[in-house]
């Protein structure tokens, strides 16, 4: 493979004042352009995931430690060194897939539904049909896990949004952002968990009773300068509603399914 030229950026040709320059002035492309070795793969990994300033441990350190600094820092513009939330959310997701699947190779769903027929225990026609359908849609949302909770996060800002309207300035989209951030903690609490499924064999209900808390906390740490009870009981309604919601969504996607069988 032969190598490009580093007098000129490759992008746009625009000439490259000298070694000292990081990047073409003209259209941003990095100079001089670096050949993927092993040397460039491992400054990668260093600079964008383990970095201690900077990257994904880093982002994830603040908002599990500092949340609702973390969550100022961003609404109010100082993302500099932070992870953007959409790829923090799918990669999360995606380590919850993973690590279930290697620790415990189970679905992702708590099961308790259709264990009945699994046992053999005699059930009534319609409601096996529609236990047969809980498990089909819950073997679809472990299956396509990141795209459910993306299709979730609309839901859960416009609660927040309007539960918060009267409280806060925030706007919708800035409520998309925060829910994207409190959903990754609940993430890396249900990836702590996961390891102990042995001994918790409801996981994920207990990370998302755990992520609750943990977000009403952060919330209370981001509005900081605002009454404490106003903004729990606010938090409190908000996360209660999109419970209820995200129940209702999943349930009505079961009855379609038993209806279609």
């Amino acid at each position: 493979m032969g190598m490009h030229d580093n007098s000129r950026c490759i992008n746009c040709e625009w000439a490259v004042a000298g070694t000292g320059q990081k990047f073409c002035p003209n259209c941003g492309q990095p100079t001089p352009v670096h050949r993927i070795d092993w040397h460039f793969l491992g400054h990668e990994l260093e600079h964008s995931v383990l970095h201690m300033d900077r990257g994904i441990l880093y982002s994830l350190k603040q908002l599990m430690l500092r949340p609702g600094v973390l969550l100022r820092d961003y609404i109010e513009g100082r993302r500099g060194n932070q992870v953007k939330p959409l790829l923090l959310i799918t990669m999360m997701s995606a380590a919850v897939v993973l690590l279930n699947k290697l620790v415990s190779g189970g679905s992702l769903i708590d099961g308790g539904a259709h264990q009945a027929i699994a046992t053999g225990q005699a059930v009534p026609e319609q409601l096996q049909q529609f236990m047969l359908a809980s498990r089909t849609v819950g073997e679809w949302i472990s299956g396509h896990f990141a795209a459910f909770t993306l299709m979730l996060l609309p839901f859960e800002a416009l609660t927040f949004w309007l539960v918060f309207r009267r409280f806060s300035r925030l706007n919708y989209p800035e409520w998309l952002v925060i829910s994207t951030l409190l959903t990754v903690q609940t993430f890396v609490i249900w990836l702590l968990l996961i390891p102990l499924h042995r001994w918790l064999p409801y996981a994920q209900s207990l990370a998302g009773l755990m992520g609750m808390v943990y977000g009403a906390a952060s919330l209370m740490q981001f509005f900081a300068t605002r009454p404490l009870l106003s903004t729990l009981w606010r938090t409190a309604v908000a996360l209660g509603v999109f419970s209820v919601t995200s129940t209702v969504l999943v349930l009505v996607a079961t009855i379609v399914v038993t209806w279609r069988a």
